[in-house]
């Protein structure tokens, strides 16, 4: 039965504090902690995690760290203070006293994270040590999905939901194969979610106030592009989505709405649509309309790219979803809507993704700039003859032809950029 949408809106849009591989991990140790009656006599923290995850977490800001960055510093402060009933936003609680005791735990080599290169996708197996006790937490398939918990040995929950595909999403799968039925979902919208859609605007937009307000929680990226837009409405789109990105990557300690399983996906998803809507004065209905389908058409293509992936799916399967809400939001109908989604596809499908980190704000702002041509674009009736590239005659099999050339093309890719990271953490004495 397929997903309606405001199941897929349950499940694929959540708010999300810091970067979600830092979060996954935050979040299984948390979870294993909470099995623990001396939680604060822990020993010692083991954590696994496949290459994605590992490659994700090296060298982006924790919350509320000031810039402190890391998966060990991640694991640390989920022993201490996180909390699995927060979800993605585990850390919230966290104080700078709880940073310092933190940072300590990691220069006194009491928690480790090491990866295991055989695994992909979203994979977090933490094992919590107590002079008494052994708590162990797998989180597999989303970065909130915690699939079973242990105490010395036995099961204490297990949660018997898997997903079909290897890091893939346990909810964007049920999504109609065809696009043209996943735009019919658009129909189904109501109130309730209309005003859930428009409070990821708010909360994306509050984080990207602070990338472009100069108060030192971000390298100040979005606010160099504003002061060079000179009213341009690309640029200051491209700079709202860098600020919003660049603030994340820092660790400031304010949700996002993420899109997908990913902040970055959720910012490049809803600022450049709300952007644009409110430049047209579209009503609220119709911004929502456009974000319900933003998210949908991100979903679409990041089902088939994998949870997470050798390329930046921020700019790939986002800039996509960004490019339709716009495209709609400018009268297009749903050959339109698949124009201005090819026209990304064509143009950013072999970008890299080289782990999180501060310039992941650089490909958010490329992502959401091209995305708002593409819809220029294909609203004036531009479209790409096909096949050509990576696009086919069918929409559906261009998207597939970009999941090959990711999961194929690039299969060594990550290894590649975790050797590169490791050789050069390992010149800094071992990390940041």
């Amino acid at each position: 039965m397929a997903i309606t949408l405001k199941g897929f809106l349950r499940r694929e849009v959540r708010p999300a504090l810091g970067c979600t591989e830092p979060g996954a991990v935050a979040l299984s140790v948390a979870r294993a902690c909470e099995e623990l009656s001396d939680r604060e006599h822990v020993a010692a923290v083991r954590v696994t995690v496949s290459s994605s995850i590992y490659k994700n977490g090296m060298a982006v800001g924790i919350p509320g760290a000031n810039g402190a960055k890391g998966n060990p510093l991640a694991a640390a402060l989920g022993a201490l203070v996180g909390k699995s009933a927060y979800g993605l936003e585990v850390l919230k609680d966290t104080t700078e006293a709880d940073v310092e005791r933190a940072r300590a735990w990691v220069d006194e080599e009491r928690v480790s994270v090491v990866c295991d290169p055989g695994r992909t996708g979203v994979y977090v197996l933490s094992a919590v040590f107590t002079p008494s006790h052994k708590a162990v937490c797998l989180v597999s398939g989303s970065h909130d999905r915690v699939a079973k918990v242990m105490l010395d040995g036995q099961v204490v929950y297990e949660d018997q939901e898997i997903s079909a595909h290897s890091g893939s999403s346990c909810g964007d799968d049920e999504l109609p194969e065809s696009y043209a039925d996943v735009f019919a979902m658009l129909e189904q919208m109501d109130l309730e979610d209309q005003e859930f859609l428009l409070r990821g605007v708010e909360m994306n937009m509050a984080v990207a106030e602070v990338g472009l307000s100069g108060d030192g929680r971000s390298l100040g990226m979005g606010r160099c592009i504003m002061d060079a837009s000179n009213g341009d409405l690309g640029l200051r789109i491209r700079a709202t989505a860098t600020a919003a990105a660049d603030s994340r990557m820092w660790g400031v300690q304010m949700p996002v709405m993420s899109s997908a399983g990913s902040g970055n996906h959720g910012i490049t998803a809803i600022l450049p649509v709300a952007i644009l809507g409110d430049e047209l004065g579209c009503s609220r209905e119709q911004i929502a309309r456009a974000l319900a389908l933003s998210h949908l058409s991100t979903s679409f293509v990041k089902r088939r790219l994998g949870r997470l992936s050798p390329v930046c799916g921020c700019s790939v399967a986002a800039g996509a979803g960004a490019a339709a809400g716009m495209c709609l939001l400018l009268g297009g109908d749903v050959q339109r809507v698949q124009s201005a989604m090819e026209m990304v596809l064509a143009n950013l499908a072999g970008m890299l993704c080289d782990g999180a980190k501060e310039s992941c704000a650089l490909k958010v702002g490329t992502g959401s700039h091209e995305a708002y041509l593409a819809a220029r674009m294909a609203a004036s009736g531009l479209s790409l003859c096909k096949p050509q590239g990576v696009l086919s005659c069918a929409f559906e099999a261009s998207v597939e032809n970009v999941a090959k050339v990711n999961q194929d093309g690039m299969r060594d890719v990550d290894k590649v950029i975790i050797g590169i990271l490791d050789r050069s953490f390992a010149g800094l004495g071992g990390g940041v």
